[in-house]
């Protein structure tokens, strides 16, 4: 399983993603905003307030995200 090696909120609600294995991607957390749990994320604040767990990443607010789910779903934009 990979790991996160670093993560980095970007504009527009974007993740810049490194995997431990050098390769990067972007995920866009968007189509999560509208659920109860990510709703708080749609203030780019709380956005910026995210901590790398490395096998996944989680939010202060509660809401978090395997890294599964952000490999499976990147893109090289």
């Amino acid at each position: 399983m990979m790991k996160i090696a670093e993560i980095v909120p970007q504009a527009d609600s974007v993740l810049f993603i490194k995997a431990d294995d050098g390769r990067t991607g972007y995920f866009d957390v968007k189509p999560y905003l509208d659920s109860e749990v990510f709703s708080p994320l749609k203030n780019q604040t709380e956005f910026q307030k995210i901590t790398n767990g490395r096998y996944f990443v989680e939010w202060s607010c509660g809401a978090d995200l395997s890294a599964d789910t952000l490999f499976t779903k990147w893109s090289a934009k």
